[in-house]
């Protein structure tokens, strides 16, 4: 336990040492330049009470000390905080980065300018990064020691535990009652300090970074938070304080907000002498409207202060972008010149995710905080769509050492579709693997499964195993033969490979029974799951392993999709043969009894998709209850922007085929989204409302509760949500069946006191579920539908590819897997487990431009932003196979609606429906591929 004389200060868990010398700049990134000139120190004190001296030009502007202060820090959301300095009249201003530093501070060498937070956001969750969250906390820390955070007793020592938590770590009677002597954290501390101590003794475990989420948590909700009173009257003399948030105006007396004013509904703001003016929108429901409200300040700085602030509160949270400079008057001006500058809220946001920085820690020693944890468990590791393996960091260059064997090889179609076949099935191979070797002996470490589930997955999956294993090794073999590598001397009965699927497929049809019961060892794992905590937590560490880089339960649905996989080769090598090739006869027989199996158990993999989809999503949400239930369907999972009093929020929607579900991202360990609202399908209606609101691809959707504005991306994005939701609401009124209630409990009001009883946000579960479809959808603010996961399900690929970065020299050659929406890298297929992945969604396909300098054959470029990758195909026909499926998947997903091929999946599973759902299907994966191949080869 640390003293309270020894405790280290805030700065230390910045990693900021004094006289080290040690830089906090990120590899490749530059201190800002100094304008030249005569130099002037500047000191500036952070949030931590350091005071740290910085030197500038005397002509340099303000943002070059602010940039400053910024990468000392190394902070990369640097937009919400500001310098803050006392000018002449005593009055606390902001610095304007846009005016030179000494423009505006007249004597330096007196005054202090304090580095605070300038823009409160209404979510922490907002807040990508721990040390901006961090330096959040520490601001509230100071609110609250001066008075200007108010609240109930109860929020005030709850407030105090979790600081108190922070700093010294786990309760401990003589210390806490020591630390809190020595400390003063608020006004009238010492009448709480019963409180304190007995909340703080809740916060066993809690690290100080789960600490400073819980401290947030809790002052967002408080009407105070980030509060800056600015005394004023109104008409009648009346004593009165203004203040602005992301909401908009506010009114308070005393502290009591007795108004507010949104931005949606002011007009204009303006300042004329001591008189603040507020022009507000017509108001059409109201009679007694006034046009315009009429507050009297101290002064007219007073005014022009608060005015400024209101106008850079505006454009920071509501603004899409940074406003552009006026241009200047020629003669005469009018009004002020006074514009924002720097980044919106949007931008920052945006700005943080595209440059993908590591999530750091910040323990208050090597390795571990004060109280022996280690880092928090919410940034432990490092962002889900960045990995080693795309930075080039240990890069390894190779030659086209393959080159010459390429030309070497076989050049028919034929061979290459076989080859096709020879890498997904390694590939497939590894995947049955993972249950039946790699679960197994977990299991086998602890007895905990059911004696019943054992023999199902034992029954159930080893015979499928031991016939995979014997097929790979015949394929394997017929492709050294057919390259001349073993028996060169042969050809012609060896150059094929519809035989060797012929006799392989007979053997499965004979195992169609085992196949049929894959579905029930899902549903009897889950259920013994839900029985056995323990067997629950064994799960998730499974899928912790490397191994198991997919969720475990798309690996018990895996040999039902490879008979997908055979389908689809088949019918391209039967279309490739004449009818009179030898292996023309064995390849159609093969490709009838493929297709009798998938027509068999079309019906179960549909079910079972779906099943396995809605318990995929109960482990990314908190806040739901009973979301795998009979006759519900999963359609559409995706980013939408919701509009509220407090503008336009990124929300997480989940449609299903009962009720339409808004999250947002919380941050716990198992980076699960909190649900907020559910809104019931059963007489719903929707319209656009672009215009009503003045919003970019907005939608209302009017429920018979509420009604709920959302905005998408893209135009593409609201046609899908819309033809989706409208689609389900047909077939819920068809069905008229009411929605079921999935809320578990009420989760968009919570009390104080539920709030120092719950620690729900931040419990300690093993998982780390950062790289799962749903987050992906989150950074890349686009959408899935389970038309998409299905085509998804039934086109996958591996092989080897060459990959380069954009800035470098050599090719380096890997082994792929494109499943999932997502490539996955090994060094080669011996490998049991990728190097790293790269989420696909979002991403644009195109080829090379001659500008680009490639000049190598099959080269397909991925790019998000400012991410680029290039990939080389080993032939025409890979090239041609990788392109348009990548594509189908980054840029086009499905062209014949999610809505009407939900249709035919809630249909009863008739032989009909189930062969035109595949035939829309396939047909549309097709036009894509045909369409883009034709443009990309072009």
């Amino acid at each position: 336990m640390v003293e309270p004389g020894d405790r280290e200060v805030a700065g230390q868990r910045l990693g900021i040492p004094e006289s080290l010398g040690v830089s906090t700049l990120e590899p490749g990134q530059r201190p800002p330049t100094t304008p030249p000139g005569r130099q002037v120190s500047i000191r500036v004190q952070l949030l931590d009470d350091v005071t740290e001296v910085f030197d500038i030009s005397q002509r340099a502007p303000a943002k070059a000390l602010f940039d400053l202060v910024c990468v000392h820090l190394n902070l990369a959301e640097r937009d919400y905080f500001g310098l803050q300095y006392q000018n002449p009249r005593r009055m606390m201003v902001w610095l304007d980065l846009l005016k030179p530093t000494l423009k505006q501070i007249r004597r330096p060498k007196n005054t202090i300018l304090r580095f605070v937070v300038k823009f409160f956001p209404p979510d922490h969750t907002q807040l990508l990064e721990e040390l901006t969250r961090y330096l959040f906390a520490l601001q509230i820390k100071h609110d609250l020691a001066c008075g200007r955070l108010t609240c109930n007793d109860t929020s005030a020592a709850l407030l105090v535990s979790h600081i108190v938590q922070s700093e010294i770590g786990d309760f401990d009677e003589v210390q806490s009652f020591q630390h809190l002597l020595h400390n003063k954290y608020m006004p009238n501390q010492d009448a709480l300090m019963d409180k304190i101590t007995e909340y703080h003794h809740k916060h066993v475990g809690q690290t100080p970074a789960e600490s400073d989420y819980q401290l947030l948590e809790i002052a967002r909700r408080l009407e105070m938070y980030g509060v800056r009173l600015h005394p004023a009257k109104d008409r009648e003399g009346t004593k009165l304080s203004l203040a602005v948030s992301h909401i908009g105006l506010l009114v308070f007396q005393g502290h009591t907000k007795i108004n507010a004013f949104n931005w949606s509904k002011v007009r204009k703001l303006s300042f004329k002498r001591k008189r603040f003016l507020i022009k507000l929108r017509p108001d059409l429901n109201q009679s007694a409207y006034q046009d315009t409200l009429e507050f009297v300040m101290a002064s007219r700085d007073c005014c022009k202060i608060f005015w400024k602030i209101c106008v850079e509160y505006h454009a920071f949270f509501r603004l899409f972008e940074e406003p552009k400079p006026k241009a200047k008057a020629v003669l005469f001006t009018r009004g002020s010149s006074f514009r924002f500058s720097g980044r919106t809220q949007k931008q920052v946001f945006d700005y943080v995710k595209d440059s993908e920085f590591q999530k750091k820690a910040f323990p208050f020693g090597p390795g571990q905080s004060s109280n022996g944890h280690q880092p928090s468990p919410i940034n432990a590791h490092s962002s889900p769509l960045s990995s080693p393996l795309f930075t080039d960091a240990g890069y390894v260059r190779t030659d086209d050492e393959d080159e010459v064997r390429r030309k070497k090889c076989p050049t028919d179609k034929a061979y290459f579709i076989a080859k096709e076949l020879l890498t997904t099935e390694r590939t497939f191979q590894k995947d049955l693997a993972v249950i039946t070797v790699w679960f197994q002996a977990v299991l086998g470490k602890e007895d905990i499964l059911p004696d019943s589930v054992r023999t199902l997955i034992n029954t159930n999956y080893d015979p499928v195993y031991q016939l995979h294993q014997a097929f790979l090794k015949e394929v394997e073999q017929r492709l050294q033969q057919w390259e001349g590598r073993s028996n060169a001397h042969i050809k012609g009965d060896y150059q094929r490979v519809g035989d060797v699927m012929l006799k392989n497929i007979q053997g499965l049809k004979q195992l169609t029974s085992l196949l049929q019961r894959h579905g029930e060892v899902l549903v009897e794992l889950e259920r013994s799951c839900r029985a056995s905590q323990r067997l629950q937590e064994l799960c998730r560490e499974f899928e912790q392993q490397k191994v198991c880089y997919l969720s475990l339960n798309m690996f018990l649905l895996r040999p039902l999709h490879r008979l997908l996989h055979y389908k689809l080769i088949l019918e391209r090598l039967c279309k490739h043969y004449p009818p009179t090739h030898q292996d023309f006869r064995d390849s159609r027989a093969a490709l009838a009894d493929i297709s009798e199996m998938v027509l068999q158990l079309q019906g179960t993999m549909m079910k079972m998709e779906n099943i396995q989809k809605l318990l995929e999503l109960k482990k990314d949400l908190t806040g739901i209850q009973d979301l795998a239930i009979p006759g519900r369907e999963f359609i559409r999972l995706g980013c939408l922007s919701k509009l509220s009093g407090k503008g336009l929020q990124q929300r997480m929607f989940f449609l299903f085929s009962d009720s339409l579900v808004y999250t947002s991202r919380g941050m716990t360990a198992d980076n699960q989204f909190k649900v907020h609202g559910q809104l019931p399908l059963y007489g719903m209606t929707i319209r656009e409302s672009e215009d009503e609101w003045g919003v970019p691809h907005s939608f209302t959707l009017f429920g018979q509760r509420q009604s709920v504005v959302v905005a998408a991306s893209c135009v593409s994005e609201m046609v899908k949500w819309m033809e989706d939701i409208r689609m389900a609401v047909v077939l819920v009124e068809q069905s008229n069946r009411p929605s079921a209630d999935l809320l578990s409990t009420s989760v968009e009001a919570e009390s104080e006191e539920e709030l120092s009883a719950s620690r729900s946000s931040l419990e300690r579960q093993s998982a780390q579920r950062g790289n799962t479809t749903v987050h992906v959808c989150w950074h890349r603010n686009t959408s899935v539908s389970m038309v998409d996961f299905s085509v998804a399900v039934e086109n996958q690929l591996s092989g080897n590819l060459l990959r380069k970065f954009k800035n470098s020299n050599g090719w380096q050659k890997l082994w792929v897997v494109f499943t999932n929406f997502s490539l996955f890298f090994y060094k080669s297929h011996q490998d049991d487990y990728p190097l790293a992945s790269l989420p696909l969604l979002g991403y644009s396909l195109t080829v090379p431009a001659e500008t680009e300098n490639i000049q190598k054959d099959y080269v397909f470029k991925l790019h998000f932003k400012s991410h680029v990758y290039y990939f080389r195909s080993e032939s025409q026909y890979t090239f041609q196979r990788s392109v348009p499926l990548a594509t189908c998947c980054v840029v086009f997903g499905c062209v014949v609606t999610s809505s009407l091929m939900y249709y035919f999946r809630s249909e009863p599973a008739s032989v009909f429906s189930r062969v035109v759902l595949s035939c829309l299907q396939w047909c549309c994966l097709q036009w894509c591929c045909l369409v883009v191949l034709s443009c990309c080869l072009q």
